[in-house]
């Protein structure tokens, strides 16, 4: 394509508190219609929310995992729109189309991403405010009817707005992928785009050059997948290179994506903030915010994703790609964090981790908590693999069956006799019993054919039933020769 996409992302997240934002109703999922509304999330005349402390609490601790200033005086405002799925007719938020009224809790933070080159890019955050959810509309009951579920209604969100600072699609999936990570390291958000947790509109526009004035975006709603973000944005790009190059201007609009058919499609002409006429919320009061609360806040900060793959860099001598796959989901990280407590070579652990273990991962349907064994298993089995008790080969063996009955390796390689042979003698003769059935490739080996060197070994492993020590074989080999 002859032309430069320029990019922002809008991530909506639900947060992870127990009842509504402005009301003591739970939150729950897959539940009976209508079970948890009151007049409050309903809207009804004569209500007054208030706030809840720890939906607060939880975007203070977003803005601070992604650098963000904190507004100590942020500002609930009223978005208006008629939507059947809104019985208020507006939405309380944090925006405003001038100044005086727009005040988000958080703004001009940033996150960097490592793109598949290798280089390392700054990408601004502009804002995070908080906002309530609309409720739920359903189609499936009738043909000609649709039936209205409150359950939503009310639900904390935190909306981020990138800087529009990305270039390609494959960084916009890089940067959703990170702000994921941080949702579900710092416990703000589930984080789970399958089922609601977070979605994300991609903005996007092209020009003719990086240095060219930004051409008329496109926003694409509701993409619910890493996949579908990539997909979309390249489809509206390639239409709008397809536009341009037609002679006609790219119309600015709100669009949907549609994955059948592998192109995006106009919903609306795209709403400007005036058409929303936003002011202040008469029935909120602003959030006040202390510092004391915000450095308290920043102290029970985890460790971030960053942090945590420069800590396995330098601690366990990993690779930066291999520290980048453990640190990428996080119930996998800490369940390697804890597994290399009782390890002695965290860096063969982490092979296995990334390897054998996430292999058998991907056919889990819940993940690795649907693992038999413990991470103490892992590092324990890893051990003995250090101490050369059983082998490289072995460990495979022993790794299948903790898979299979969730055992200790210890119990199985007893159970099986599974022990390495490590006396010298026994090693030698069954060497020689190698060597002796195969005297020819034996004296072309001794010759110089190096690659015969693979063949006896696999013999040697195979005669003794995989339990022969491979240093020990092949400093066997090069003796005998």
């Amino acid at each position: 394509m002859n032309y430069s996409p320029v990019i922002g992302l809008e991530i909506h997240c639900q947060l992870a508190t127990k009842t509504k934002l402005f009301c003591g109703c739970e939150i729950e999922v897959n539940t009976k219609p209508n079970k948890h509304v009151c007049p409050i999330c309903l809207g009804l005349p004569g209500t007054l929310p208030a706030p809840n402390k720890e939906a607060v609490n939880l975007a203070v601790k977003l803005g601070l995992a992604l650098n963000c200033e904190i507004d100590t005086r942020a500002l609930w405002t009223r978005k208006n729109y008629f939507y059947p799925d809104s019985p208020k007719g507006y939405q309380i938020t944090q925006t405003g189309t001038i100044p005086a009224h727009d005040h988000p809790i958080c703004k001009n933070g940033y996150i960097e991403i490592i793109s598949g080159n290798g280089e390392k890019k700054r990408i601004g955050i502009t804002r995070i405010h908080m906002e309530e959810d609309a409720g739920k509309l359903v189609h499936d009951f009738s043909p000609e009817s649709s039936h209205f579920d409150a359950n939503r209604c009310g639900t904390p969100l935190c909306e981020i707005v990138t800087e529009p600072d990305i270039r390609s699609s494959e960084d916009a999936v890089l940067v959703l992928q990170k702000i994921k990570q941080i949702l579900e390291y710092t416990g703000v958000s589930n984080a789970n785009m399958e089922n609601g947790n977070m979605r994300c509109d991609g903005n996007v526009s092209i020009r003719k050059s990086e240095d060219a004035p930004f051409g008329t975006r496109a926003e694409i709603k509701n993409l619910n997948s890493f996949s579908n973000l990539q997909k979309a944005l390249e489809a509206e790009m390639a239409l709008q290179a397809v536009t341009l190059d037609s002679g006609k201007e790219v119309e600015q609009c709100t669009k949907r994506y549609d994955a059948n058919h592998n192109k995006t499609i106009v919903i609306r002409s795209k709403e400007d903030s005036h058409d929303y006429k936003y002011f202040p919320d008469p029935d909120m009061l602003r959030i006040f915010i202390d510092e004391n609360l915000i450095n308290s806040i920043r102290e029970s900060l985890p460790e971030l994703p960053d942090a945590r793959r420069a800590r396995f860099e330098s601690d366990f001598g990993l690779s930066s790609y291999d520290a980048q796959v453990l640190t990428a989901d996080k119930e996998v990280s800490d369940w390697f964090d804890l597994a290399s407590k009782n390890c002695k070579n965290p860096k063969l652990l982490a092979n296995w981790v990334t390897s054998e273990l996430m292999r058998e991962l991907k056919e889990m349907e819940n993940g690795i908590s649907a693992l038999k064994f413990k991470p103490e298993d892992l590092a324990q089995m890893v051990n003995l693999i250090e101490d050369n008790t059983i082998s490289g080969k072995i460990g495979k063996t022993v790794f299948a069956e903790m898979l299979a009955t969730g055992k200790d390796p210890d119990s199985i390689i007893k159970e099986k006799g599974l022990v390495q042979i490590t006396d010298t003698a026994e090693i030698e003769a069954i060497v020689r019993k190698v060597i002796e059935a195969n005297s020819a490739q034996w004296q072309e080996f001794k010759g110089g054919k190096a690659q015969l060197r693979g063949f006896f070994v696999g013999q040697i492993m195979k005669n003794s039933g995989g339990k022969a020590n491979p240093n020990l074989v092949n400093r066997l080999l090069d003796e005998l020769a």
